[in-house]
């Protein structure tokens, strides 16, 4: 009972409320590059093909371990390391993200690109800052319950994107409903101004060339070569089947025929519910199972909740499935980040948390980002149920690494935090 007592205690911190804020902050670009814009093109009758290729604008997300040192060595002269680089690339956002309403996918698409990019680039720096922020001010008692806050934080910005976004959508113009976005962005702001500053933020690199080689070394000397090496792909390829679908479920959802007022009302309803169960269950499971085993676990749920989908595909137009199919994705999206961020977390040394944990979290972009750009010319090929199978067969890789990277009876054990004693900070 004492054990459940004080896994609760941690979310009346302040620093549990700065996190689902920064995390609300750091989900908020995601899908604007994503199927928002996919929705937009869609709308603007643009090829499938292009709108898979789409996916390519956000490859920043997988290459942001390239500039992550640069967050790690020096310190902006205002609020500390962590949280001047997250208040200077989120003001730069709402610019960017404000940008698009000038936009026309139909008559100057490359103009649109070059815009999404911005927002990708700004929006993976801005997760460099907010991940080694969260990596840094979370002791070991908080970092199931702190993964699940922000994760919930993030995910609760990819409904208002992915749900909110889609019922204006169908009130008003897109570029309009980007400049609303936009303004979403001083939500991160405050927040990041009143957050608390992580109690070793001062243990940085004493060089660029330190910042730049000794992460990589260190990660690499510690796990040995294989394993490390097995532990970047598991971080490609854990999250291939979810990726797979999501970059083309809204095509496929009103290429079947419901509306964006459909879409958006059932993810901003009983989605968004889903999601907060899901995620607050990721953390409780965290904590109490470990992440090892939890990562089984969720792994088999996200993979299984893609088949409600296939149903979708088969069965046409249908509400009831629909809405099960939504629900499932957000409750084991949900699960699944929770577990997964927090088995990323224990995996990086705090005085490199920025470019260690860049450089894992880049590799799952990848799956995310690259792997699947060419969805659009496998949809074409196969139709949408086969796709959707094909998308349950890409978690089977996964669950081929799991027993190296994370056995069942071991348990990953966090980094240790030199000079933090066991007492929540708040």
């Amino acid at each position: 009972m004492k054990a459940v007592q004080s896994w609760l205690k941690v979310f009346e911190s302040r620093k549990m409320a700065a996190l689902l804020l920064l995390g609300f902050s750091s989900g908020l670009p995601f899908l604007l590059t994503r199927s928002n814009l996919q929705a937009w093109m869609t709308k603007e009758s643009v090829d499938i093909t292009a709108i898979g290729l789409i996916n390519l604008v956000a490859l920043p997300y997988s290459l942001k371990f390239v500039w992550s040192p640069l967050l790690d060595r020096f310190v902006p002269p205002f609020l500390g390391r962590r949280r001047g680089w997250l208040i200077l690339t989120q003001i730069v956002l709402a610019i960017a993200i404000a940008a698009m309403a000038i936009q026309k996918p139909a008559q100057a698409l490359q103009l649109v690109v070059i815009n999404a990019v911005v927002i990708a680039f700004f929006g993976a720096t801005q997760d460099i800052a907010a991940d080694a922020y969260r990596t840094d001010v979370l002791e070991k008692l908080e970092m199931g319950a702190g993964a699940a806050v922000f994760v919930l934080g993030y995910r609760i910005a990819v409904l208002v994107t992915g749900s909110v976004a889609f019922i204006l959508a169908d009130q008003m113009p897109w570029p309009i409903v980007y400049l609303l976005m936009a303004g979403l962005m001083v939500i991160g702001i405050v927040a990041t101004i009143f957050a608390p500053e992580p109690v070793l933020d001062h243990n940085r690199p004493a060089s660029l060339a330190e910042a730049v080689i000794l992460p990589f070394g260190e990660f690499f000397q510690r796990n040995g070569l294989l394993l490390g090496v097995l532990t970047l792909l598991f971080a490609i390829l854990y999250n291939l089947a979810d990726a797979l679908l999501s970059s083309l479920s809204t095509p496929f959802l009103l290429n079947t025929g419901f509306s964006q007022t459909d879409i958006g009302a059932i993810r901003g309803g009983m989605g968004l519910i889903a999601t907060i169960v899901g995620t607050l269950a990721g953390g409780s499971m965290v904590s109490k199972l470990g992440i090892n085993r939890s990562l089984w676990i969720f792994a088999a749920l996200q993979a299984l909740s893609n088949f409600s989908y296939f149903a979708i595909a088969v069965a046409g137009k249908n509400y009831p499935l629909l809405v099960l199919g939504i629900n499932v994705e957000n409750f084991c999206g949900g699960i699944a980040s929770a577990g997964f961020v927090a088995y990323l977390m224990s995996l990086c040394n705090q005085r490199y948390s920025a470019t260690q944990y860049a450089l894992l979290t880049s590799f799952m972009a990848f799956s995310r980002d690259i792997l699947v750009s060419p969805s659009g010319f496998l949809q074409k090929a196969t139709g949408w149920p086969v796709f959707f199978l094909i998308t349950i067969a890409a978690a089977v890789p996964a669950f081929i690494l799991l027993p190296v990277v994370a056995p069942w009876k071991a348990e990953t054990a966090p980094m240790p935090r030199p000079g933090l004693d066991d007492e929540i900070d708040r």
